[in-house]
């Protein structure tokens, strides 16, 4: 079995590193990089903390409006599938590599794979909606991370070969958890201890490209009663700095580089609290038990909304000011993205459809598959 796994930002090498790892094992893998996470901060370092195989083939495409860039991953990605030939080509999540990833697939008649299928935010005004939505209807194995995931396709009409796997991410943050506890050293760097600091992230473009959401969140998070350890993302250096608001973000909150997975992930769990407009982080929150603060008005993973480890307060200072400052406590803590298993479930799925391998060699998919 010969896969093509493609992968371009952050969340995308993390969950890639839980299957990558042991799909290599049973299988050919060529780890395909699209570029869209270039720099050094935003790529290189997850390679390297996660250890994961340095990707074949690196398309170098970069940042340019979507529509040009899923264009330049398609003409890209295309002459690799040509060379390599694989079986199937594994995607994940729903950035414009994924999209690009699909497109070429359906168009060169391989099998698609989509790693958290059927997560849906009801939102089409953002890209990574339209993404998730046509990579789902292009794929021909469906990887859901929960049931409201496969209902989202069922509702859609798609049904065959769709699969309750749980998520990656589970897998990869019950890694790192132990991991970052044991090598970081962040919280001793930034001179700030457990449950004293909240940490903040703020990259949608919605938030960073208009100045008043930018603005909201910003007196929003200044009012919080602790202090805000806030790793920037480069395009909201650079529109802090565009919109005016440089200044006052530097003398108000604790704005820091972009960070290796360890150590955010050891920030995220120590925690008081964390506010985000990211999907991942909202997620991993979820995970380690912190609760979030969502800068959106819609999530697509509604679960954690649902038993109150997660709070949809949107751009809004006054909501934000009181999520941070409310002692709210959450009412459950369930676990409706499986049990840290997915990664083998998926590659065991991949081989059934596949019919690739010889059966002693096949990983054992556990009862969890069923839709």
């Amino acid at each position: 079995m010969r896969v093509c796994s493609i992968v371009g930002a952050r969340p995308q090498f993390i969950k890639a590193a839980v299957v990558s790892r042991t799909l290599r094992e049973v299988a050919e893998e060529v780890l395909v990089h699209t570029g869209q996470h270039y720099d050094e901060e935003m790529s290189d370092v997850f390679f390297d903390e996660l250890e994961i195989p340095k990707p074949e083939y690196n398309l170098g495409i970069e940042s340019d409006t979507h529509g040009r860039q899923t264009a330049r991953m398609v003409a890209a990605i295309e002459p690799v599938i040509e060379e390599t030939d694989p079986d199937v080509i594994l995607l994940y999540g729903d950035t414009n590599s994924t999209l690009a990833g699909a497109i070429v697939g359906s168009k060169r008649d391989v099998a698609v794979a989509h790693v958290e299928a059927g997560l849906r935010s009801n939102n089409r005004s953002m890209p990574e909606e339209i993404n998730r939505i046509l990579t789902d209807h292009a794929s021909d194995l469906c990887f859901a991370p929960s049931r409201d995931a496969i209902r989202n396709l069922t509702d859609e009409g798609i049904t065959d070969d769709v699969y309750w796997t749980g998520d990656v991410m589970y897998d990869a943050i019950l890694d790192a958890r132990e991991r970052s506890a044991d090598q970081s050293t962040i919280l001793d760097d930034l001179g700030v201890q457990p449950d004293e600091f909240v940490l903040a992230t703020v990259h949608r473009a919605s938030n960073t490209d208009d100045p008043e959401n930018l603005a909201a969140i910003l007196d929003g998070l200044t009012d919080a009663p602790l202090p805000v350890v806030f790793p920037a993302h480069p395009r909201t250096v650079n529109r802090l700095q565009e919109h005016g608001l440089w200044e006052r973000a530097t003398s108000e909150l604790e704005l820091i580089e972009p960070l290796g997975y360890l150590d955010f992930v050891r920030l995220l769990d120590t925690a008081e609290r964390v506010a985000t407009d990211s999907g991942g982080v909202q997620k991993e929150a979820f995970f380690l038990e912190t609760r979030c603060v969502t800068l959106r008005e819609e999530t697509e993973w509604v679960e954690t909304v649902e038993c109150g480890w997660n709070r949809l307060v949107g751009p809004e200072t006054a909501a934000i000011r009181e999520a941070l400052t409310t002692d709210w406590e959450p009412k459950s803590t369930p676990r409706p993205y499986g049990d840290g298993m997915a990664g083998q479930r998926i590659i065991s799925l991949l081989q059934q459809h596949l019919a690739d391998s010889e059966p002693e060699e096949q990983l054992e998919a556990p009862p969890l598959t069923s839709a």
